[in-house]
């Protein structure tokens, strides 16, 4: 293929790289980037390569580049374009907690390798992309440094991390060595296969997600990290990284019907994060730890869509995957501002919010609602979608034991909508008459807002968005 073409073809990703050098060398031309200058550079790049992305699925375009390790088709653009769309709330939250190039800069690095992988075709390419987003997250979260658990929690997810990579990297040789091949349809070749070694490449390989994903019994340190990072790589860690391990699983699983012990194996764990994510979020003071249990639970929900047919999963994954994201970033956005992260995290922060903030806290009933999958809100069709999957496999007794325990989640996400609406305001987060707005509190109400209207898109019109996908 020409290398127009190539340029073309994966015109979303320069886009990033493009953003990513300009603010290397703004902060090498001048001491110390303007944070509103940075800010801006980092939005026009995700705003370029999401609009890029957009055109491109409207054109057609389909491409498979570099000996087949990518393929890029209209499919692949629409879901790079909502994930890569995902991450601008989270840049315009950031300016409460970060100042300067670093973060947008960090933030543009690790958007590259999430990029990368729904036109992934190769195991090493997913690899990559999988790498080149992680990386950056490590810095992201002792950069602000808001606590003293930062630095802990940035080890404990490089631990967690590393020890994924880890594994992954020894599954796909395993599958290498019975298929001798590197491409993701060895997935499906070793699926056929009653050799041991490739039935132990293919539990490496879902074991080396489930650590990514922070699926049961893999979760321990994710509540510690999620509570140490600042509140935007918190939202950013909970949605996008959580997407890409997903998008990895599509890739690899794409048209393989799972069977054998593997059926066993995404349905049991899974089924058990479910269970527990909810019940352990029961007991949690910190919004944080809240949404870290949470997300180990919508991770079941997730997995679970993999016991489905190859061809209504994807839609029901990536459905699930924007509602998820859009909840949860709606969440951190709505989120009242405090100079002290201890206690802008805590449950009790929210009380009375209705009071002070009355958007802010409709904004946060809503994010809670859809989380916890009630109609009409869009996690109740994206809950709905996963079961149908589910049930449609031959699954049914699964389907009903997750449905039973999503129930659990109710608790703890209407405790947080009592306590918007039905508690006197929390001490000391009453804004005193004249006080300024917090640096980037504005930029938060504008991300809450874009959030508000991503969810209300997906409540009305979801079958429009399911059909692009």
């Amino acid at each position: 293929m020409p290398d127009n073409q190539i340029l073309l073809a994966l015109l979303p990703e320069h886009l990033l790289l493009l953003g990513m050098l300009t603010l290397i060398v703004l902060s090498l031309g001048r001491r110390g980037v303007v944070t509103a200058v940075a800010l801006g550079v980092g939005s026009v790049a995700v705003l370029g390569a999401v609009a890029a992305a957009f055109v491109l699925a409207a054109q057609g375009t389909n491409a498979s580049l570099f000996d087949g390790q990518l393929l890029v088709t209209p499919g692949v653009y629409v879901t790079k374009g909502l994930l890569l769309a995902l991450s601008i709330p989270v840049l315009l939250m950031s300016r409460t907690d970060f100042e300067g190039a670093e973060f947008p800069l960090l933030l543009l690095s690790s958007l590259y390798g999430l990029s990368l992988l729904p036109s992934a075709q190769s195991a090493l390419v997913l690899f990559l992309g999988l790498e080149m987003l992680s990386v950056p997250v490590y810095a992201l979260i002792v950069l602000a440094m808001r606590r003293a658990e930062s630095a802990e929690a940035a080890l404990k997810y490089l631990v967690l991390s590393g020890t994924a990579s880890a594994v992954f990297l020894m599954g796909i040789a395993l599958l290498y060595g019975t298929t001798g091949s590197m491409q993701v349809s060895a997935v499906a070749q070793a699926m056929t296969m009653a050799d041991p070694v490739a039935t132990t490449a293919l539990v490496l390989v879902v074991a080396a997600l489930f650590l990514k994903g922070a699926v049961v019994p893999f979760h321990g340190w994710a509540p510690d990290t999620y509570e140490g990072a600042s509140v935007p790589v918190t939202a950013y860690m909970a949605t996008l990284s959580k997407a890409a391990v997903l998008v990895v699983g599509l890739q690899l699983f794409q048209g393989v019907t799972v069977q054998g012990p593997l059926v066993q194996l995404l349905a049991v764990l899974p089924l058990v994060s479910i269970v527990w994510g909810n019940v352990a979020a029961m007991r949690q003071d910190s919004l944080r730890r809240m949404i870290a249990y949470s997300s180990i639970a919508h991770a079941g929900y997730l997995f679970y869509a993999f016991l489905g047919d190859p061809a209504t999963r994807s839609d029901a994954v990536v459905f699930y995957l924007v509602t998820y994201a859009a909840g949860n970033l709606l969440a951190f956005a709505a989120l009242p501002p405090h100079a002290n992260d201890v206690s802008r995290d805590a449950l009790g922060s929210l009380d009375g919010l209705f009071r002070h903030r009355p958007i802010a806290a409709g904004l946060m009933a809503v994010a809670m609602f859809s989380l916890a999958g009630l109609p009409p809100f869009p996690g109740f069709t994206a809950k709905f979608l996963i079961f149908r999957t589910v049930v449609a496999a031959g699954y049914p007794v699964y389907a009903v034991l997750g449905l039973v325990g999503s129930f659990l989640g109710l608790f703890f996400y209407l405790r947080v909508v009592q306590r918007l609406f039905m508690r006197p305001v929390a001490e000391g987060m009453l804004p005193a008459a004249g006080q300024p707005m917090l640096p980037g509190d504005g930029l938060s109400r504008t991300a809450g807002v874009l959030c508000g209207v991503a969810t209300l898109l997906l409540t009305l019109v979801p079958g429009w968005i399911l059909s692009r996908v």
